[in-house]
């Protein structure tokens, strides 16, 4: 199963769409949310492969530098730190990523001469060098270097960047999404972990996937006269058509996952939604959703509609 938040995301998005548009076809939509899913889910195994691309690589061309005709002591006796670093090693030998890959096509065979450029920039980036100089070692900084790599320079490196928009012209518009999933793998890892179960997330059912965000997509829009005229209700000094469309939509899908997800913290809803509007609304929104779903929430337990079963959910 993917991460809930990309899911709640992409809904969004489709619901964004279908809302803006005055003749748009849900069915429409919805299929190209389920599409959207997968190029998402594709363009994030292949950023992850990326870095399996950048070990070997640097491997060769360690080893060429030890065949020269009149090698340093620095090409027979190279830092091994950025090949050796066991996240780095972790994503390049996994055997569950590759399967994955393999089973969905997705490679960078005959893109080898992109990494090649790209690792011998970053022997001269400050980031990388000072990295290799550092001691004492530790997972945590190990970690943290490669969260760092990815976000600084892999993610907007724009030579990757143009293969992809070769790829398809959709792959840049969820470039962001499928970076954040990268991120959350990589925050996630552990030292202890094998590198099947760092990569266990790897697993999904995508029946689980499309039902979640198929219910949450439709019920949203079933549900989107009664939910409007609600929020309209209890935003004080705001007429519905003043308040931004992207608060309306997040406020809409907060108010149908709390109802049709009975195993979903009402806690979790509140906080999803409060993010997402932290990055697709306005500076003001977090706080203003917060207060209006807070209302709503209140209402919706007293008159049943919140009905939450299983242990811990009752009074959450």
């Amino acid at each position: 199963m993917l991460n809930r938040r990309y899911l709640r995301i992409k809904a969004f998005q489709s619901l964004y769409a279908y809302w803006q548009s005055d003749n748009a076809s849900a069915a429409r939509i919805e299929k190209e949310l389920f599409n959207g899913v997968e190029r998402t889910y594709d363009l994030y195994l292949s950023l992850l492969l990326v870095f399996g691309e950048l070990r070997h690589v640097a491997e060769l061309i360690q080893e060429e530098r030890k065949k020269k005709r009149l090698p340093t002591a620095e090409d027979l006796a190279p830092n091994l730190r950025f090949v050796d670093n066991p996240v780095l090693r972790t994503l390049a030998q996994s055997d569950r990523l590759r399967i994955e890959c393999e089973k969905r096509k997705i490679s960078w065979v005959g893109n080898h001469e992109l990494f090649t450029t790209l690792y011998r920039e970053l022997e001269s980036n400050e980031l990388f060098v000072a990295y290799l100089q550092e001691s004492p070692k530790s997972f945590k900084r190990d970690q943290g270097f490669i969260l760092q790599l990815f976000t600084e320079v892999i993610a907007n490196y724009e030579d990757l960047q143009e293969v992809y928009e070769g790829r398809s012209i959709t792959w840049l518009e969820d470039l962001d999404l499928a970076a954040s999933l990268v991120k959350r793998t990589i925050e996630q890892m552990r030292e202890v972990d094998s590198a099947d179960l760092a990569m266990e997330e790897l697993i999904r059912d995508p029946k689980e996937d499309n039902d979640f965000i198929s219910a949450l997509f439709r019920k949203t829009i079933a549900f989107g006269e009664e939910h409007e005229k609600a929020i309209s209700e209890r935003s004080a000094n705001w007429e519905s058509d003043r308040i931004a469309l992207s608060d309306m939509i997040l406020m809409q899908m907060a108010l149908t996952e709390v109802r049709i997800f009975d195993q979903i913290p009402v806690k979790v809803t509140l906080n999803e939604y409060i993010e997402i509007a932290k990055a697709y609304s306005t500076p003001k929104s977090k706080n203003f959703i917060n207060g209006v779903l807070d209302k709503l929430f209140i209402e919706m337990r007293a008159d049943g509609r919140i009905r939450k079963v299983g242990r811990g959910l009752l009074e959450s």
